[in-house]
């Protein structure tokens, strides 16, 4: 088993390729019309699933087998509320530069602080959400401020 993508099925499909394209500062890699998006980076892939673009277009999809709306009815998945199940994680190499350049570049109404967690070793990161409200972490370097989270 290999992982080919993390598919997203998205609501408003050209906010979410602006939005991840402003956090990955990488446009798309490959795009299927408005139904389909893949940002492909460093051997791993994100893509964005229009989840109305099927029953606006049905001249332009093809399908064959047994439909199901658990797996089917992207229209539905697009809609429904967000349950913050998956979380996408990102690392870099200065977490407080990269902190302070999603705040400039105001891309989301939920952007947490940098937080701390100490289980075997010391762990910051921020969240964030994306246009869906699936919720994005990103980890990387941090060295704290005096006082910082007490220490």
């Amino acid at each position: 088993m290999h992982l080919g993508s993390i598919y997203l099925i998205v609501n408003d499909f050209e906010k979410a390729v602006s939005f991840y394209e402003s956090l990955l500062e990488l446009p798309v890699t490959r795009r299927n019309m408005n139904r389909f998006a893949q940002f492909v980076f460093e051997g791993h892939n994100i893509a964005l699933m229009n989840g109305h673009f099927d029953t606006d277009f049905p001249d332009k999809v093809v399908h064959k087998g047994e439909y199901t709306d658990l797996f089917d009815d992207l229209r539905a998945m697009a809609l429904s509320p967000n349950t913050h199940k998956l979380v996408l994680n990102f690392w870099v190499e200065d977490l407080r530069r990269e902190y302070e350049r999603i705040r400039a570049i105001d891309i989301t109404e939920n952007l947490s602080k940098i937080k701390y967690v100490y289980n075997v070793s010391p762990y910051y990161f921020f969240n964030l959400t994306d246009p869906d409200g699936n919720i994005i972490e990103v980890t990387g370097e941090y060295s704290p401020q005096a006082g910082e989270f007490g220490l």
